[in-house]
C-alpha cells in the first residue's frame, strides 16, 4: 500500500473496542473513520474521546474503510466478520476468533479465498516479556500456566475457557509447535451459568506437557507462565514483567554448589495493544506479514473445543 493512509474503524466501544479505537486514532499511518455500537451514546461517548464519528450499524462503514477491528461479543464475531471479508475488508478481531470451530473454518477460508488479512486478537503474543523470553527458549517439555482474575460482568456470554485460558492456549500452541495428542480438562460454574474455572492437561505429539488453570472468580490477579526444558526453567510474569532464568552450566559434583545460572530481569511492560493493532495495520499495508494469523486463532480455538468437551462429559 503506499503513503496514504488506512482507513479503520472499530466495531463494539466496550473495554477493549475503547482501547483500540485510542490506539489507531493516535497512528500517523491510519485515518480513523470511528466507532461503531448498537448504543448509540455510548458510541458517541467514545467517538467524542478519540475522534472520529459514530454509527450504530456496522453496515454503515463498510464504504469508508479498508479495514475493520471487531471487538464485540464473541457470539457475534462469525456474523461481523463475515459481512466485512465478503465487502474485500481486513479484519482484525478480538479473541476468541468465533464462538465455535466450524465458524472459524469458514471465516479462515474466506479470507484466503480473497486474500486478505485476517488478524486475532491474542494480545500475550505481542508482551514484551514472551517476546524477550522467546530467544531463549528452545523445545519445551513441560508448561504450567495459571491466569486467575477477579469476576467482572464482561465476556461472559462465554466460558472461561473461551475468556481467558483461551490466550495461553495461543501460547503455548505457538512455542511447542506440534498438534495435540490427549486432552483432560475439568471445570465447573460458579458464578455464571458457564465454566467459571478450568483445569486442563494437554499431551503433545512432540511429547510436551501443558498443564493449565484459569479463573474469573478468583480472589487476586495471576498470570503466570513456566516452560521446563532440557537443562532450563523459565518463569514468566505476564502482569509484572517479570523474568527468571535458571540454567545448567555444568556437571554437578556432590559436596559443590549446583552449575546454575540465574538470570532475571524486569521489563518494561510496555503496550501490548499498541503493538498488536500496529502489526494488524503494518500487515494491512503489506509492510509485514501478519503475526497472528485466523489459522492461529483457529487452532487455539479448535483446542479449546476440545477442553470445553472434555469438561461437559465429565459434568
Amino acid at each position: 500500500m503506499s503513503e496514504q493512509k488506512t482507513r479503520i474503524a472499530v466495531i463494539g466501544t466496550g473495554h477493549l473496542g475503547r482501547f483500540h479505537a485510542q490506539k489507531f486514532s493516535q497512528m500517523n499511518n491510519v485515518q480513523f473513520v470511528g466507532v461503531v455500537d448498537v448504543d448509540g451514546t455510548r458510541a458517541e461517548q467514545v467517538a467524542k474521546e478519540v475522534g472520529g464519528k459514530a454509527f450504530t450499524k456496522y453496515q454503515d462503514v463498510v464504504d469508508l474503510v479498508d479495514a475493520v477491528t471487531i471487538a464485540t461479543p464473541t457470539t457475534t464475531h462469525f456474523e461481523v466478520a463475515k459481512f466485512f471479508l465478503e465487502k474485500g475488508k481486513h479484519v482484525h478481531i478480538e479473541k476468541p476468533l468465533t464462538a465455535s470451530v466450524r465458524e472459524g473454518e469458514e471465516l479462515c477460508a474466506l479470507a484466503k479465498s480473497k486474500n486478505l488479512i485476517l488478524q486475532v486478537g491474542h494480545v500475550e503474543r505481542f508482551n514484551p516479556a514472551l517476546v524477550a523470553a522467546k530467544d531463549k527458549l528452545g523445545i519445551p517439555l513441560f508448561i504450567e500456566v495459571h491466569r486467575l482474575a477477579p469476576f467482572k460482568p464482561r465476556s461472559i456470554d462465554v466460558d472461561v475457557v473461551l475468556d481467558l485460558m483461551i490466550h495461553d492456549l495461543d501460547v503455548v500452541m505457538s512455542l511447542v509447535k506440534s498438534p495435540v495428542k490427549s486432552v483432560s480438562a475439568v471445570g465447573t460454574p460458579v458464578l455464571t451459568k458457564t465454566y467459571d474455572i478450568a483445569n486442563v492437561r494437554l499431551e503433545f505429539e512432540s511429547h510436551a506437557v501443558a498443564n493449565l488453570t484459569a479463573s474469573r472468580v478468583s480472589l487476586n490477579a495471576t498470570r503466570k507462565f513456566r516452560v521446563f526444558q532440557k537443562s532450563q526453567y523459565l518463569s514468566i510474569d505476564f502482569g509484572s514483567g517479570e523474568v527468571h532464568l535458571t540454567t545448567k552450566t555444568g556437571e554437578w559434583v556432590p559436596g559443590e554448589e549446583p552449575p546454575l545460572s540465574i538470570e532475571s530481569w524486569n521489563l518494561e511492560k510496555g503496550d501490548a495493544l499498541m503493538a498488536e493493532d500496529s502489526a494488524f495495520v503494518s500487515a494491512v499495508r503489506g509492510e509485514a506479514p501478519c503475526l497472528v494469523t485466523g489459522e492461529d486463532g483457529l487452532n487455539a480455538l479448535r483446542v479449546a473445543e476440545l477442553i470445553r468437551e472434555d469438561i461437559k462429559r465429565r459434568l
